[in-house]
């Protein structure tokens, strides 16, 4: 009977890390369908707006579509040896569009909500949060708190906006429209404020100077990075573009690609400005 015992323990153990293996090799099988897709097709897909300068958008009288995140995708794509194929959708839409599988990628900064769902990779660049104002009264928005009772232009689900819930401004949210609809809004008084990134706000002024806006002076907020994003599954694509991206730092393309649209500035690297940490803001 002891030696049945034995052999029985030793006979449920080899079960339970057959069972263990089974499962480790489900997984990956999983893990690897997602590039070995992209490697079959040769093309990866990528959902990105379309409208917002200078990060993806189409120059004038052009429709070929560009900016940073644009470039650095596109390089991404080549040093992983395959094609790029664009797909422009609001940013509401992004995170559902890579999760049903018709997109492999996006860009964006992670949160919590997110990270349970989704993959980031490291940073492919770093900046902060300010206010767009209007440049004779700031809006009366001397300090965060002066939030309250404003309206300020964004879409529904961005970090933006829920900074500007918290501190009990309205948010008015608009579908996937260029940055001169927002920015003409807080000129004419419909809204009062745009919440976004430092750096593509600082450039977005620069393109409507009749309108009486102007970065907020003294309000610089939310340290942020900006990240590519895929399913959580795809774990092999991600170690890749990991790689990629250390490379593309090392060797100095993501400072390249940064100089073209960001003016010079190197978005690349972590800014050297003191920052306002929000409270229970991701």
């Amino acid at each position: 009977m002891k030696k049945l015992g034995v052999f029985s323990i030793i006979f449920i153990a080899l079960l339970i890390l057959g069972a263990c293996g089974s499962n480790e090799d489900k997984e990956a099988e999983v893990e690897d369908k997602i590039w070995a897709s992209i490697e079959e097709s040769g093309e990866i897909v990528v959902g990105t707006a379309g409208t917002l300068y200078p990060a993806s958008y189409y120059p004038e009288g052009s429709d070929e579509l560009t900016g940073y995140n644009v470039e650095v995708f596109r390089e991404i794509a080549d040093r992983l040896g395959v094609e790029i194929k664009f797909e422009t959708m609001a940013f509401d839409a992004m995170l559902s569009a890579l999760q049903s599988g018709r997109v492999d990628m996006i860009q964006a900064g992670p949160r919590e909500e997110s990270r349970e769902k989704f993959a980031f990779s490291e940073p492919v660049k770093y900046s902060f949060a300010t206010m767009i104002v209007r440049k004779d009264d700031l809006s009366g928005i001397y300090t965060l708190e002066d939030l309250k009772g404003k309206k300020a232009g964004g879409a529904a689900t961005t970090v933006y906006s829920a900074i500007a819930e918290k501190y009990g401004a309205e948010v008015v949210t608009y579908g996937n429209v260029t940055n001169d609809a927002y920015l003409r809004d807080v000129h004419n008084g419909r809204t009062d404020t745009v919440i976004n990134d430092y750096y593509l706000q600082s450039l977005a002024i620069q393109a409507f100077p009749e309108f009486n806006i102007t970065l907020h002076p003294d309000l610089k907020f939310h340290p942020t990075t900006n990240n590519v994003v895929m399913q959580k599954e795809a774990t092999v694509l991600m170690e890749k573009v990991n790689e990629i991206i250390a490379d593309m730092k090392e060797d100095g393309t993501l400072t390249e690609i940064s100089a073209e649209f960001f003016g010079g500035l190197d978005v690349s690297k972590e800014p050297e400005e003191e920052v306002i940490e929000i409270e229970g803001i991701e």
